[in-house]
């Protein structure tokens, strides 16, 4: 499809055969992500810095591993001209990669805390910075970057203090972007809410406690990384060629408000 006004194809067309780099790929909700592209036909390139327990793949179809240390800005810069140089483009970036153990803001040291934003916030722009090197210069065609958000981001964070202050900012990062790097590439969010995942337990428990709280979810389970996927791939497909800027809040309906549970009057 052709922009009439511009004379150009809207950035972030999805077709099979597009390159796309998922960082943090190797598992859990980036492994979700990886594996929804590989099922539309797209090339998927994933990153980390220690190499996944065993291939992510779909229906024979496997994803790329290279390694990396997304906190190493000129390392981001190299691998993404690899990237281009062996494959012939790139055309989607995923900025998945990040996370938080659990810990209340006094009981870590500033050093701890600022790993953290490291790791979620500023390794993301790293990454973003690099792959807009590539997209730019691929025009008309441009690219499309999604950075994985959080509802951390959104509400209080307890325990999670760092992460979520990272997540906001990650967000408006995403904004600005858009506005600068339009039109030739596309930035949105996905604000991801509680997901399930193989480390699952180590934040809601065994199965009764993650049963639970997949009880406060109003569609009544907790995120699977396919959804997240999902949500990836129309937002680097052709369907979302308009969608620049924007926050897609996945999260099942949000979080039901404690205090209708505390209210004496019963819906």
């Amino acid at each position: 499809m052709t922009d009439t006004r511009q004379g150009v194809r809207p950035a972030g067309r999805q077709e099979a055969g597009q390159v796309v780099v998922v960082t943090g790929g190797t598992r859990g909700v980036g492994a979700g992500i990886a594996r929804s592209f590989l099922a539309v036909g797209a090339h998927v390139v994933v990153c980390a810095r220690r190499p996944p327990d065993s291939p992510v793949e779909v229906g024979g179809a496997a994803a790329e591993f290279r390694p990396l240390d997304l906190r190493d800005p000129e390392a981001a810069r190299t691998f993404f001209a690899d990237v281009a140089a062996d494959h012939g483009r790139l055309d989607v970036l995923v900025n998945n990669a990040g996370g938080s153990p659990f810990g209340l803001l006094a009981d870590a040291s500033p050093a701890r805390h600022a790993k953290i934003v490291e790791l979620n916030l500023l390794a993301p722009l790293y990454a973003s910075l690099a792959a807009y090197e590539v997209m730019r210069a691929q025009r008309p065609a441009g690219g499309s970057i999604t950075m994985i958000g959080s509802v951390s981001g959104t509400r209080p964070s307890p325990g999670t203090g760092a992460y979520g202050a990272a997540k906001a900012g990650l967000e408006n990062l995403a904004r600005t972007m858009a506005v600068e790097w339009a039109p030739t590439v596309r930035v949105n969010t996905v604000v991801l809410g509680l997901a399930r995942t193989e480390s699952a337990h180590l934040h809601y428990g065994d199965e009764a406690g993650i049963a639970e709280v997949a009880r406060t979810v109003p569609l009544g389970r907790l995120a699977d990384p396919s959804d997240a996927g999902d949500a990836c791939v129309f937002l680097a497909s052709d369907g979302a060629r308009y969608i620049s800027g924007a926050a897609l809040h996945l999260h099942g309906g949000g979080e039901r408000p404690a205090f209708l549970d505390a209210a004496s009057v019963n819906q």
